[in-house]
């Protein structure tokens, strides 16, 4: 049949071969996906482990970034999200119901407790909060069917009593999810972290920080390891019309391959700028899992046998300190940007006032206000050089 030259530009008659071995996986960038004949058209279905139907669903570039994370965490399945509170807003909206009980750690990520009020206020979700390092303050009824997780609390950075806490709730039958992006895959293992061999049933992970690596993609990961969970929340992933971009997808595919040498440096200095701060009159505590006198440290021996970890350390100010001089404090950082996230090349600070965060009393965190270093790739060194230049400034 004799084409148009427009035709033919759409349709072209010659294309070069599709398939060559590269150290990167091929770009796919699908909304339409061609299928060859009927027959591929209807003998699918949504649960097939690659289902190449529609953009939404999946490309070899979403699959094979997704298989990458499940392999990171050790789990067996993985959603990509747009970023990382769409991966937790996904899974409340999949498991939790009008009438049911959901129990968060008093540390948990605010967007993430705001999402679960509006569940409450919406549906009728009952949200109850517990003491990260008190596994005896979480007492769930016969109408608990989730427990969020934080490893560690990404502000004030204790470490929970994972394994406690995990017990007791596969002792009620309850969900357990964890926010992994902290441990990053790469501290502990979610799915086998005792002696016991105890894990998680989902974890939760912002691909924005470490992963990624740049400070310039915002995404997020499910994983699980049991295939029905796994299918309850892909059918809410697929009806939400949940989605990233393959370019996302290609760049965090890209930064993978050197993101544990990246998270053992970052470690590493955050180790030598800990110490450092420990030294310093104006704080009177210094926040770290791996210290022996941050909240949860025992927990932290316990579980994180690498004894890595992310690159942040928390400082609660003397009370003495208005949050005027404070602020002139992060004014006056000339290598620390003032910024929300973590895990990019750039090192971060970000101000808190702890008493607007926490709805427990904690009387293992001093009153004050509260500054978070995110430690980048720079020379320790000269990080620590820029704290000592601001605090000239209080």
């Amino acid at each position: 049949m004799k084409k148009s030259s427009q035709t033919e530009l759409i349709h072209a008659p010659r294309l070069a071969p599709q398939y060559i071995k590269t150290i990167q996986p091929p770009l796919y960038r699908a909304s339409t996906i061609i299928f060859e004949n009927t027959s591929k058209l209807f003998d699918r279905h949504w649960s097939d482990r690659y289902d190449y139907s529609y953009g939404t669903h999946g490309t070899p570039t979403t699959y094979t970034l997704a298989d990458k994370i499940a392999q990171l965490e050790n789990g067996n399945y993985c959603l990509l999200a747009p970023s990382g509170l769409s991966a937790i807003n996904l899974v409340n909206s999949a498991l939790l119901q009008s009438g049911d009980e959901v129990w968060v750690p008093d540390n948990i990520y605010g967007p993430g407790m705001a999402h679960l009020r509006y569940l409450q206020q919406s549906f009728g979700v009952i949200v109850q909060v517990y003491d990260p390092l008190d596994h005896h303050s979480f007492q769930p009824s016969t109408k608990a069917k989730l427990v969020w997780l934080e490893a560690a609390g990404s502000v004030t950075l204790e470490f929970p009593d994972l394994i406690n806490l995990v017990k007791k709730a596969k002792q009620h039958q309850i969900m357990t999810v964890l926010d992994n992006t902290w441990g990053a895959g790469l501290a502990f293992n979610a799915f086998d972290f005792s002696d016991e061999h105890l894990a998680v049933d989902i974890t939760v992970h912002a691909l924005t920080k470490y992963p990624s690596g740049g400070g310039d993609i915002l995404m997020g990961s499910v994983v699980t390891q049991e295939h029905k969970l796994h299918l309850k929340l892909l059918h809410m992933h697929a009806t939400q019309g949940i989605a990233v971009s393959g370019d996302d997808c290609a760049q965090i595919q890209r930064s993978l391959a050197h993101m544990q040498l990246r998270y053992q440096q970052q470690s590493h200095s955050a180790q030598e700028i800990l110490h450092w701060l420990k030294q310093q009159p104006q704080f009177q505590q210094v926040l770290h899992p791996s210290d022996a006198l941050s909240p949860g440290h025992q927990y932290w021996q316990q579980v994180c046998q690498s004894q890595q970890s992310a690159g942040l350390v928390s400082v609660i100010f003397q009370e003495n300190y208005t949050l005027e001089s404070i602020r002139r404090f992060c004014d006056a950082l000339q290598l620390f940007k003032l910024g929300f996230s973590w895990g990019g090349p750039v090192s971060l600070v970000m101000l808190y006032d702890l008493t607007e965060m926490r709805s427990l009393k904690s009387a293992h965190l001093a009153q004050g206000f509260l500054v978070r270093f995110c430690i980048g790739l720079e020379s320790s060194e000269d990080l620590i050089r820029d704290i000592e230049q601001a605090l000239q400034a209080l």
